[in-house]
C-alpha cells in the first residue's frame, strides 16, 4: 500500500511523534530506530512502520511513515511480525 493510501484508508499520520501514535493507538511499540504500529481496521488488523527522522529518539522526536500493510491480519502479533519484517 502507498503512503498517501495508507493516510487516507487508516487515516494515518505522515509525520508525528511517537508520543502522539501511543496516544491514539494502542499497540506501539519502539524496535530500534523504528515505531511498529499495529492497528484495528475493521473487522482486521493492519500494520504500520514508522521511522525516526533525525537523532531524537525520545518519545517527542519526529517519524515519518514508512510503510504500511497491504494484507490485512487476523490479529494484532500477524500485524505486528509484518511491521518487524518490513
Amino acid at each position: 500500500m502507498t503512503i498517501n493510501e495508507a493516510m487516507r484508508t487508516y487515516r494515518l499520520p505522515n509525520t508525528t511523534t511517537p508520543e502522539d501514535l501511543e496516544s491514539r493507538w494502542s499497540k506501539v511499540l519502539t524496535f530500534g530506530d523504528k515505531i511498529l504500529l499495529a492497528g484495528f481496521f475493521y473487522p482486521h488488523y493492519f500494520a504500520a512502520t514508522y521511522e525516526f527522522t533525525s537523532g531524537d529518539h525520545s518519545c517527542e522526536g519526529e517519524i515519518r511513515l514508512k510503510a504500511a500493510s497491504d494484507p490485512i491480519f487476523e490479529d494484532d502479533g500477524h500485524a505486528i511480525s509484518w511491521a518487524i519484517a518490513n
